[in-house]
């Protein structure tokens, strides 16, 4: 439910946006940060969220997290301001920073390594794509009915429900051992994942070689560096930079980067190239996305039964390949196609892909971690994402829509001309998505180990000196 509720709300207000804007008068640059507010506050917390459920409790945090998200969403759609709205998108985003990695490390720990865990996170994975398909579809039918409130105000019975319900049905878990919190390397980590999402989220609009985007990049090295400072020092870190000799999860989180880089320009370049190219309603892009949906619950079901046979490095490759052919085939669709012909098949092929990598990176960034650390795990993946898709659709977009103003001007308001302007920015988009996707395969394939993976779980005093299944894959025998 939580996984559902955060991933949804990435996506619902998207075509909601316009009627937001009329609602209460916004700006289109203020508009923009209605998303954005959100998607740095998530990115930025993450690690902060896993760590605290680690030290305070998973399940105590996920409630927290629950109860926070649905009283920002309360006040979201009560908002009189564009500056109220904002603020409480970005309340949401902690909310669901404090979620997130509690209910993966819940999910985690509830589930033996092996193949109940599998099948555990092919569910999970598979919800993430669903609910973002399903966000899209929800906040156009909301928006063009019962109003655009109605996209957050939903989200008040199920997170105050799934707070009162959580005791009596998730069990509590914790670090053994515990120190005292390390309060100076969670601010410069959060601080710098902060700055490092909303930059890169801005430096399609503002420019990358502008003193803001260049002097915020360097405050992101600085914080870095002063972080990685304190946690060599402190003795009860935030990120014990131990974590990072397991091989496997190291892999799996930098893949993760260059991976959701890849689907985040695919989503926002594709409900684009519906409406500007194919000439598609709002409401109508969001329902063609449904089989996609549909496509990512049977590629993460796919994954997650595989990995118990073949190795992780398989699995994500096979996906990639599916992921990268599904770019090329919409790179190649013509303005004013057909969906069956041109559109359907890539989808498919796309919604395949992204369930089998996403389930089968989320298995690889456990490999070697602790119970004990199982939250800043799943807070290091899920940051990955975030960071990876706020990098990955910067990158694209500004590859997209260079030399797209002077095209627009050119066409001096000749329709077909604009839509030629639209198509040629959407393929470059996808070309580009293609070539990052490839990238990640390419890492995947020399980097990501092979080896079969030792049939139990060592001992987090082992970890600490081995890389224990840094040489695995994943892939267990029907007896582990």
């Amino acid at each position: 439910m939580g996984q559902f509720m955060v991933f949804t709300d990435v996506s619902i207000v998207n075509l909601a946006l316009p009627s937001i804007q009329d609602g209460l008068g916004m700006s289109d640059v203020s508009l923009n940060y209605i998303v954005t507010a959100y998607a740095t506050v998530l990115g930025g917390f993450l690690l902060l969220g896993g760590r605290l459920a680690d030290t305070f409790g998973r399940r105590r945090m996920i409630q927290i997290g629950f109860t926070i998200f649905a009283v920002a969403s309360l006040t979201s759609g009560l908002a009189e301001s564009g500056t109220m709205l904002i603020a409480s998108r970005a309340f949401q985003g902690f909310g669901a920073a404090m979620i997130t990695p509690a209910a993966l490390a819940i999910l985690t720990n509830t589930f033996a390594d092996g193949p109940e865990r599998n099948k555990a996170l092919g569910v999970w994975g598979s919800l993430s794509g669903i609910a973002s398909i399903v966000g899209v579809i929800l906040g156009g039918v909301f928006a063009d009915s019962i109003g655009w409130e109605w996209i957050f105000w939903i989200n008040v019975p199920i997170g105050l429900g799934a707070a009162l319900l959580a005791p009596r049905i998730l069990p509590e878990s914790r670090a053994e051992q515990r120190g005292q919190f390390d309060t100076l390397g969670a601010a410069t980590l959060t601080a710098s994942l902060l700055l490092l999402i909303f930059t890169l989220g801005e430096a399609t609009t503002v420019g990358w070689d502008t003193f803001r985007t260049i002097g915020s990049l360097v405050g992101v090295v600085l914080l870095l560096t002063a972080f990685l400072v304190i946690e060599a020092k402190v003795k009860s870190p935030m990120m014990p930079l131990r974590i990072f000799r397991l091989k496997t999860m190291r892999v799996a989180n930098f893949s993760a980067v260059l991976v959701f880089g890849t689907f985040s320009a695919l989503f926002f370049f594709a409900s684009l190239f519906m409406q500007d190219v194919f000439g598609y309603s709002p409401l109508k892009a969001g329902f063609a996305y449904v089989p996609l949906a549909f496509s990512v619950a049977a590629g993460a079901g796919i994954a997650s039964g595989l990995v118990a046979k073949v190795a992780a490095r398989s699995v994500v490759a096979m996906g990639l390949v599916l992921t990268v052919t599904g770019l090329v085939l919409l790179w190649r669709a013509p303005a004013g196609g057909s969906y069956v012909v041109d559109l359907l098949g890539p989808f498919i092929l796309l919604g395949l892909g992204c369930g089998m990598v996403f389930v089968t990176l989320q298995i690889a960034a456990f490999v070697g971690v602790s119970d004990e650390e199982a939250g800043l795990g799943a807070g290091l993946i899920n940051t990955s994402q975030e960071a990876g898709g706020a990098l990955g659709l910067a990158v694209v977009a500004t590859i997209a829509y260079n030399g797209m103003g002077a095209e627009l001007a050119a066409a001096n308001g000749d329709p077909n001309l604009v839509t030629k302007a639209y198509e040629a920015a959407n393929h470059d988009a996808f070309l580009s998505g293609a070539v990052l996707g490839l990238v990640a395969l390419l890492v995947v394939v020399f980097l990501m180990p092979r080896g079969k993976p030792a049939t139990a779980t060592p001992s987090p005093a082992a970890q600490q000196d081995q890389e224990p299944a840094a040489q695995a894959v994943l892939a267990a025998d029907t007896d582990r």
